[in-house]
């Protein structure tokens, strides 16, 4: 496997050891590694290391001068996370689409956290086995978290299988600014969708541990929307978005 470690800077640096560390600490990164190390390290003025400790007491809470509610004020909406959920080809990207391009048309300040795009960046030292996945739904959670604080609709669209993952993410906000919207859709429309084609490499044993397939997926048990088919037809993506742009707006997150 190609060695992803950084190349050191040529220009030489004040800070020799400080430059030691963070070349080891970008290698574990870029290798796939630094997940797996509990530890953190502390640094003098001078660069030099000053310790190493699995679960470091001397990081304390930073609180802004500017707080949500002022943030809020500004762009006259409150910050929340809309947590898409569903099987591979259930319409989460699609709804997530048509909702960002809904509030955007009201003037209104959103961002999507979709599920493949975060694995090009900030998750993309991370897998698909279970010990990943909860790993990445952590982090999209806490960027999330970030994004309401500062006053954004989140637009979170992953698969997200497991109720616990998404349950800790909820437990990161107080439970009004979490809405979980499910999309239930049946496996059968899922895979004759397929757009992706990971289905078909599913059920040819080529992909393990997909969800719905080998793996599998936890439905919500008391999710705020719910997304399906009416009479064997499925909505279409600006029905999808209405539904969610109406809660929005009937529990005020539309306006500070």
């Amino acid at each position: 496997m190609e060695d992803l470690s950084i190349q050191r800077i040529c220009n030489p640096s004040p800070y020799p050891a400080l430059d030691d560390i963070l070349h080891s600490v970008t290698t574990m990164v870029f290798k796939g590694n630094f997940k797996e190390s509990p530890h953190s390290v502390s640094f003098n003025p001078k660069g030099s290391m000053m310790s190493v400790m699995g679960n470091p007491t001397n990081i304390f809470w930073h609180e802004s001068t500017v707080g949500k509610t002022e943030r809020q004020n500004l762009i006259n909406q409150q910050g929340c996370v809309v947590w898409i959920t569903g099987l591979s080809g259930s319409g989460k990207s699609t709804l997530a689409c048509s909702l960002n391009r809904e509030l955007h048309s009201r003037g209104k300040l959103s961002y999507v956290l979709d599920g493949d795009n975060v694995r090009h960046g900030l998750n993309k030292n991370l897998g698909f086995s279970p010990e990943d996945r909860t790993e990445n739904i952590r982090r999209v959670g806490e960027v999330a978290k970030l994004f309401a604080d500062a006053g954004l609709i989140c637009i979170a669209s992953l698969i997200s299988p497991y109720r616990k993952d998404r349950d800790a993410c909820r437990a990161m906000l107080t439970d009004a600014n979490f809405i979980e919207v499910f999309m239930n859709m049946p496996l059968e429309v899922c895979e004759r969708r397929d757009p992706k084609g990971l289905y078909k490499l599913a059920r040819a044993g080529k992909i393990k541990g997909f969800t719905g397939i080998d793996d599998p997926y936890e439905p919500p048990l008391n999710c705020e929307i719910m997304i399906e088919e009416k009479d064997g037809v499925c909505p279409t993506p600006c029905d999808m978005a209405g539904q969610v742009v109406s809660y929005l707006d009937e529990n005020g997150f539309l306006h500070a």
